[in-house]
């Protein structure tokens, strides 16, 4: 089970999940907020069986389904502001060191409000706050910035 991100140039992000059972499910977020749904062979990750556009409106009513808490923390919609979590993953230049080296805010204009570990959640931490391969970050910040630092992050 986990999750793959892919940056889209000019279109937005795709987000691969693969379920315990081994089903393939990718979401395609586009830059104007639409998403699409797709599902997957197992075994063959290129074959699409079905894909569901869905407006910004229908993927937050259908992640109120799956789990409403979180969405009700943050409203973002008619404003250029998204939320999302980038997990640090073995690759990522930063394992180990602090989140100033980041230059996340300077770099892109994002901000890491909040760091997400196994049993923990560190909200507003400093510069030097120490990260830790398979932290989440919780950033906000335009589609722009967010993508940026989730690039930054995966790759220095």
């Amino acid at each position: 089970m986990g999750t793959h991100r892919t940056t889209l140039p000019g279109v937005g992000v795709q987000y691969d999940y693969t379920t315990e059972s081994g089903q393939h499910i990718s979401v395609v977020v586009h830059h104007d907020g639409r998403r699409f749904i797709g599902f997957y062979e197992r075994d063959d990750p290129d074959s699409c069986q079905l894909s569901v556009p869905l407006t910004p409106q229908e993927a937050t009513a259908l992640a109120h389904l799956i789990d409403a808490a979180p969405i009700d923390a943050v409203r973002t919609e008619g404003i250029d502001l998204v939320t999302e979590h980038i997990p640090l993953g073995s690759r990522s230049p930063y394992g180990g060191r602090l989140l100033g080296d980041t230059g996340a805010r300077t770099r892109t204009g994002a901000s890491i409000v909040a760091v997400l570990r196994t049993h923990s959640a560190h909200p507003s931490p400093g510069p030097d706050f120490r990260l830790a391969i398979g932290d989440t970050l919780v950033v906000v910040g335009t589609r722009e910035g967010v993508d940026a630092l989730s690039e930054i992050i995966a790759e220095g």
